[in-house]
């Protein structure tokens, strides 16, 4: 049975359903049990930035890798399949999907020693889950229109009226708004970050389905600034026109709460058909070489800090961090698209 509590916060809930009809694709079939020399992933990353790592997997270790891709909807999948896994290994964008899975016991304790290459802040506490990219939330600009020293240094002032329609925000449904909202909750507490949440919603200039379209509008010069996460900045830098763009991470001066930093990572599931070659692939994707890999086609920033960031992004470490555990997150996502809908901020458009 689909916990009620996830149907909140998944963007499609039908998509669990329709899901389960979808063959698998191979990286090297149809869904089935775990055989020798196989691991089953499900993936809610773009393809584009993880075949070729399930690939390099697949041509190193002799192991055959099956791929369910989707979006966090997999999560359902998941969920659906407690009592006959079928997956080994879930890639997922965020870590509130990766932390409700643990907190349903659909997650298996991991106690590699890889894993003390990644903060702790970024990792469930058992293993089970661990983040590979940082994902900041930044306000992406458009050079030709403000300096740096003209724009808002904190998040809260984009709720000020000097801000009205000069900005723009996602639909409150998108994954990393409400992820980003359940970190502000446990940071403000409700009561500030539902009067914020309003405040944003009345005053951003337009509201779209995803940061795409925020990165090009600001490009273009429609509006000045943008919340998004950090990569589309690097991205829009890379277009041929439109690309005089800059980027501040917001709330770094003293005694501000710190830029929140979200993750892409993956995750060990509970009882999967493949135990030993799921464990085996996670210390393969830890090691530094893959680390890089996952990160960088993304435009992400490692979380390892012995691993260079993407050229012109900020090392995680030289910037202040919202001082948060993700993993501490766990109570404040499950209601968060109930706080967002009542600030006024539509999850969809």
């Amino acid at each position: 049975m689909i916990n009620s509590k996830w149907l909140k916060y998944s963007l499609f809930t039908a998509v669990a359903f329709i899901m389960a009809a979808l063959p698998f694709t191979l990286v090297g079939c149809a869904p089935g049990g775990g055989s020798e020399g196989e691991l089953v992933v499900y993936n809610a990353r773009s393809e584009t930035f993880v075949k070729p790592l399930l690939e390099q997997f697949e041509s190193e270790m002799g192991i055959r890798v099956r791929v369910l891709s989707g979006r966090e909807e997999l999560v359902n999948q998941i969920e659906e399949e407690r009592n006959n896994v079928r997956a080994d290994i879930f890639i997922s964008n965020d870590a509130g999907a990766m932390e409700y899975l643990r907190r349903q016991d659909l997650l298996a304790p991991n106690d590699a020693p890889a894993l003390g290459k990644i903060d702790q802040r970024f990792r469930a506490a058992d293993g089970s889950w661990v983040g590979l990219s940082a994902r900041a939330r930044v306000l992406i600009y458009n050079k030709n229109l403000i300096s740096e020293e003209e724009m808002p240094e904190s998040l809260r002032e984009l709720a000020d009226p000097e801000w009205a329609g000069r900005f723009m925000i996602t639909r409150g449904g998108n994954i990393s708004m409400v992820t980003h909202v359940a970190a502000l909750r446990k940071a403000w507490g409700d009561e500030e970050t539902r009067t914020w949440l309003s405040g944003l919603s009345e005053n951003a200039g337009a509201i779209t389905g995803g940061h795409t379209d925020i990165r090009r509008a600001v490009g273009a010069g429609e509006y000045l600034i943008g919340l998004v996460n950090n990569y589309y900045y690097h991205l829009q830098l890379e277009e041929d026109r439109d690309n005089n763009v800059g980027a501040v991470y917001p709330d770094q001066g003293e005694g501000e709460i710190g830029t929140f930093v979200n993750v892409a990572g993956v995750a060990l599931i509970n009882d999967g058909p493949n135990k030993e070659t799921a464990r085996a692939f996670i210390d393969w994707i830890l090691e530094d070489e893959q680390q890089h890999e996952f990160s960088y086609h993304s435009k992400e920033t490692p979380l390892n800090p012995d691993i260079p960031a993407p050229e012109g992004a900020k090392p995680i470490d030289r910037y202040r961090a919202m001082d948060i555990n993700l993993a501490d997150l766990g109570p404040h996502w499950p209601d968060a698209k109930e706080l967002i809908q009542e600030s006024g901020l539509d999850l969809g458009i």
